[in-house]
């Protein structure tokens, strides 16, 4: 009786999980097609789309804005109180999920450089919240905080595929508490929120089999250095935007959303004129690098990628920032492989790494990052490799701040749960 909850949560989060990765290809697919055919409309849909997506946010469901992670790790810390449900409520409800999906298409689709995998998250923790809501009295007593925790890393395996991330993201990003107490309700929840996108979508891997081998005793050497440049360009970038963020809660209320449509033409003529990679969450990148003979990337796009999403973030609609941080360090390490006369094996095991340590830059969950890229791609020969990077960036991150983006994010979502001032500065880490 107490596991049937988190089973009907979790097929529910399931669904809804492929219907929303569907729509949100279908959009980011409609859009780079647009963009080719008709390049100059980047001008007028991008301010409109951006504009629109944050004025959903802020007149419908203001929670609903960013990546969605720091939310729920605002609701898991406010619900061993019990008279902390209504502010859960207000950041996971009904009106969350409506609000999170139909802003981040809109976003998408106007260019923005977001993903779908923490929106993902907030979305499954908000259908598990609501099964919580709607247990009987009668019921065996269950525990919100681990509903909520089990949904979050349900979410995360629908939405990338990886069961083990799913589970491995609970126990290192969202909770503290021994794993031992909710073990059961985690790994069945991962498991048939796992089984309900492989049953509509198939078998499939986010990324595919790139190819690594013939790997060279210098190449770990090229590891370590694109852990250390993407560890620190990922919690740079996370440093940049949480500024960014502040200054624009500072603004006037007019002033900020002439800052929202400057975002947006920054984004629109970087696409027009130099480089129209910087527009979508950017998985065509981390695909053309692995998957392609040609390894070959210009030095500035993973500058484009960073600072697209510095943009995309400030903005205030709804994304993730999962995909876009992979994209950026997929970028990274095809820049790097490039220094070096190297095979398309060794060029590939950077990619991943800078991946790795990218995420691992921006959230300070190496283990989590390590994992999600080895399932992505099925390859657990350079697992090692892998878990190494993301440990050297875990450490070198240090330098540019003591928190991850999430943290400082999740400490402002309490602030304005417990009534204290919302538009207070942002912590700079």
């Amino acid at each position: 009786m107490q596991a049937l909850p988190f089973w009907i949560a979790s097929l529910l989060a399931g669904c809804i999980a492929v219907i929303y990765a569907e729509l949100f290809a279908w959009s980011e697919h409609l859009s780079i097609n647009f963009f080719l055919e008709h390049k100059w409309t980047v001008f007028i849909i991008t301010p409109v789309c951006f504009v629109a997506s944050a004025w959903i946010v802020k007149r419908f469901a203001p929670n609903a804005k960013g990546s969605g992670i720091p939310q729920v790790m605002a609701s898991i810390e406010l619900a061993p109180v019990k008279k902390n449900q209504a502010k859960i409520k207000s950041l996971l409800s009904i009106k969350i999920i409506v609000t999170k999906i139909v802003s981040s298409l809109i976003m998408v689709f106007g260019g923005g450089v977001i993903g779908r995998e923490g929106p993902t998250i907030q979305i499954a923790g908000a259908v598990f919240n609501k099964v919580n809501e709607m247990i009987p009295a009668s019921w065996p007593k269950i525990s919100r905080q681990n509903m909520i925790m089990t949904g979050a890393a349900a979410g995360l395996a629908a939405a990338f595929n990886t069961p083990l991330g799913g589970i491995v993201f609970a126990v290192e990003e969202l909770t503290k508490t021994h794993i031992s107490y909710f073990r059961t309700a985690l790994f069945s929840a991962v498991i048939i929120a796992g089984l309900t996108a492989q049953g509509i979508l198939g078998p499939y891997l986010y990324l595919g089999f790139p190819k690594i081998n013939d790997l060279t005793t210098f190449i770990f050497a090229g590891v370590i250095l694109t852990a250390v440049i993407a560890g620190l360009l990922g919690s740079l970038m996370s440093k940049l935007a949480l500024r960014m963020m502040s200054y624009k809660s500072r603004l006037k209320v007019a002033d900020q959303w002439l800052l929202v449509i400057a975002a947006a033409l920054v984004i629109a003529s970087i696409a027009f004129f130099i480089n129209s990679s910087i527009l979508g969450s950017g998985k065509e990148i981390m695909t053309h690098l692995l998957f392609t003979t040609d390894k070959n990337i210009d030095w500035y796009v993973p500058l484009l990628r960073i600072a697209g999403q510095i943009l995309s973030i400030i903005v205030g609609g709804a994304g993730g920032v999962f995909a876009p941080a992979l994209s950026a360090g997929a970028s990274i390490g095809g820049v790097i492989g490039s220094w070096f006369d190297i095979s398309a094996g060794n060029a590939n095991l950077l990619i991943l790494s800078g991946m790795v340590a990218f995420l691992t830059g921006v959230t300070r969950t190496p283990f989590t990052a390590a994992i999600l890229v080895l399932e992505m791609t099925d390859r657990h020969s350079i697992i090692f490799y892998l878990m190494f990077a993301a440990l050297i960036a875990n450490l070198v991150s240090l330098i540019i701040g003591r928190h991850s983006f999430y943290d400082v994010l999740k400490k402002q979502f309490l602030r304005e749960a417990n009534g204290e001032d919302g538009e207070r500065k942002l912590e700079n880490g």
